[in-house]
């Protein structure tokens, strides 16, 4: 038997993760300590390209991320984002951010990574969730929250034009759960 010692770290869990066998199909994130494997969906990934197809009209392909795990501040969080937009020449100063719910981690996207995403002051976090049919955004990060939000149903646009990122993204084909 092994002992454990010193402190854990992202390292050692997606260390462990790494030795697992993780199914095809899986993303696996850490959020404050606890390790999520979630099943991709055809309609998460649908939401997702729609997204990053849309964002890539101002941001260029080395300025875009999807799935690709960041460690953020608070107690290991190793977060594998559907979508993050960085400023040009940057892999670390964040435009924006996008989660597509999946059923199984959707209090996380709502929760933990939203207080997240705000401490750090992504200024603009979109929230897609097939299941209700609606997205979420919030901006105006300060103080380790989100002082903007808006809700509105699949079909409506998501007018981003008043923040950093500039753009409208359409809605009316993103599919429902």
């Amino acid at each position: 038997m092994t002992e454990c010692t010193g402190e854990l770290t992202l390292d050692m869990m997606f260390g462990w993760l790494e030795k697992m066998p993780v199914p095809e199909g899986y993303k696996a994130e850490i959020v404050g300590g606890h390790i999520l494997l979630t099943p991709q969906r055809d309609t998460h990934w649908d939401i997702t390209i729609d997204i990053l197809e849309h964002v890539r009209a101002k941001y260029p392909r080395t300025c875009l991320w999807s799935d690709v795990r960041m460690d953020y501040p608070g107690r290991l969080n190793g977060f594998a984002s559907d979508v993050v937009a960085f400023t040009e020449g940057t892999r670390r100063d964040i435009e924006f951010v996008a989660e597509v719910i999946s059923g199984e981690t959707a209090a996380n996207d709502y929760g933990p990574k939203k207080d997240t995403y705000a401490a750090v002051g992504v200024p603009v976090y979109l929230i897609v969730d097939p299941y209700t049919g609606e997205w979420h955004l919030h901006t105006l990060p300060k103080d380790g929250t989100y002082h903007g939000a808006v809700t509105f149903g699949f079909g409506e646009e998501i007018d981003l034009t008043g923040t950093v990122v500039g753009l409208v993204l359409r809605t009316d084909e993103f599919p429902r759960d």
